[in-house]
């Protein structure tokens, strides 16, 4: 059956509408809440399910799909899979999609299958065009800092796939502050202006608040968290036990299971009473707390299932804040 998209999808009057916030001093605005790829779009997935996730984002208002080289299982299965749906649905609509991937994990054997050369990541870059069937992709980072290759070399890599018409805008993930300083230092000189950052960052995941979010506001970097609900942890899953099933269970997951211990658990549970008490989920309130900073662009989620998807989209619904439960959610993350 031919997708015909939501016409009502950029209605902004409803309480629950998308917000389309700019990325740093940039003109690109991306939605407040981004899909990503990572898990549940792999070749071991489920077609139809994952068609019916991307569907679903499109229609209400999410605009950007997030990717990587080695998104699957197996890596590279997610870009494939992608790419057959974007032939079959999204096609008529790729002028209102940003699709981004990256480049900086392993993705093939041999020495210039990962990190950050020159070599590696036009070569991936093209690889990831094939995959997805795109003549050029919106945003394509460095997936990750190569202590071994020069700042310089992987900077001056990202700005030639721009000046090849292969991506229309650059960024990085996963880069310190430091490094991130240096890196839009770098592509401002060369004329390529670093968009955007995408940092692992969520309640439980801090560490950007420890200069990194301070150099992208200065300089006028867009900000886009993976991970906003550490795996799944800040949802209502973990509340009493690992259930089976779970991320935690999985060996091809990123969630180890012994990282759940008693007093995390007890955590969970008390930040679950102050997102009741707000009218909102646990996974709800996770989200709206990232959108409260206004350097965030977007936070990047991830759904196994339509419903999850359309969970997480209610957090729209209150993306503020009183000092009052500022000051409990402080209190029970220290």
């Amino acid at each position: 059956m031919t997708y015909l998209a939501n016409p009502a999808r950029y209605d902004a009057t409803g309480d629950s509408a998308m917000e389309y916030r700019r990325c740093g001093n940039s003109g690109l605005r991306l939605p407040a809440i981004s899909l990503g790829l990572w898990h549940n779009f792999g070749g071991i997935d489920v077609f139809e399910n994952y068609r019916d996730i991307l569907r679903t984002a499109f229609d209400r208002g999410i605009t950007h799909f997030d990717l990587a080289n080695n998104y699957g299982p197996p890596p590279g299965s997610a870009e494939e899979n992608f790419g057959m749906l974007f032939k079959k649905d999204f096609l008529p609509y790729r002028d209102e999609l940003i699709i981004s991937s990256k480049a900086g994990y392993l993705m093939w054997d041999g020495p210039y299958g990962e990190w950050g050369s020159r070599k590696y990541l036009i070569a991936s870059c093209d690889q990831s065009l094939k995959r997805m069937g795109l003549d050029y992709v919106d945003i394509f980072y460095s997936h990750r800092p190569d202590p071994n290759t020069p700042l310089e070399e992987t900077m001056g890599a990202l700005d030639s796939l721009v000046r090849q018409g292969k991506a229309l805008y650059v960024g990085i993930s996963n880069y310190s502050a430091e490094d991130t300083k240096k890196a839009i230092e770098i592509l401002k000189r060369l004329g390529t202006p670093c968009l955007i950052h995408q940092p692992k960052y969520s309640m439980l995941e801090r560490w950007v608040e420890g200069g990194l979010m301070d150099v992208l506001g200065d300089e006028g970097v867009g900000c886009i968290p993976f991970s906003p609900l550490a795996q799944g942890l800040l949802t209502d899953k973990y509340l009493k036990e690992i259930p089976t099933g779970s991320r935690a269970t999985f060996a091809h997951g990123a969630l180890l299971h012994d990282q759940i211990t008693p007093e995390l658990i007890q955590k969970i549970g008390k930040l679950n009473a102050v997102a009741i008490e707000r009218g909102q989920t646990l996974a709800q309130m996770a989200l709206a707390w990232l959108l409260k900073d206004q350097r965030v662009t977007s936070v990047l989620i991830g759904a196994s299932r339509v419903s999850q998807l359309l969970d997480s989209l209610e957090c729209l619904k209150n993306k503020n804040f009183s000092q009052e439960e500022l000051g409990k959610i402080e209190g029970i993350l220290k």
